[in-house]
């Protein structure tokens, strides 16, 4: 059976979330089982909130530099090449520890976490990484949760430091 969707540089979806680039390399919506993977590229120091997926299980391959993962308890280093899970309602977040920055995918299946990327995100005006924007304001903070409690995910903690 031939795929039904291939991506390619000209014909993905590239979109600033946050301070990422992340490209839409499959969309939940393009199979019948529901399979969305994200590419990600984002800079030195780069950690979301700890947070918790209620819906699905995220899968990290680490293509470019090293992220450092915490998954439940454990704090997992993760250089290129490496493939890790973080289960469904397991705390978990990364941060980039590479100083180049790193680039990874994230592969999904129920469709919350694109569908909520693609809510916080905006479409990228370049190549490349979004200019930094900074700690956000509480309203900001407390904005991005409600947002992602919407789609299955809850803030529960800081970004790893």
């Amino acid at each position: 059976m031939a795929p039904t969707t291939v991506s390619s540089p000209a014909t993905a979806e590239q979109l600033w979330f946050l301070d990422t680039l992340v490209t839409i390399r499959v969309a939940h919506d393009a199979g019948e089982d529901g399979m969305s993977v994200i590419e990600s590229v984002a800079p030195f120091a780069d950690s979301p909130p700890l947070h918790v997926h209620h819906t699905e299980d995220e899968l990290f391959h680490v293509l470019d530099g090293e992220l450092q993962l915490r998954v439940g308890d454990e704090l997992i280093s993760a250089p290129a090449g490496s493939v890790l899970l973080a289960p469904k309602g397991v705390p978990h977040t990364f941060r980039v520890v590479s100083p180049e920055g790193a680039r990874w995918l994230v592969t999904t299946t129920a469709g919350d976490f694109e569908a909520m990327v693609r809510a916080a995100a905006r479409a990228a005006e370049h190549d490349g990484l979004p200019a930094p924007t900074g700690l956000p304001s509480p309203e900001q903070a407390a904005a991005f949760a409600e947002l992602t409690a919407r789609h299955g995910i809850d803030l529960i903690g800081p970004p790893l430091s």
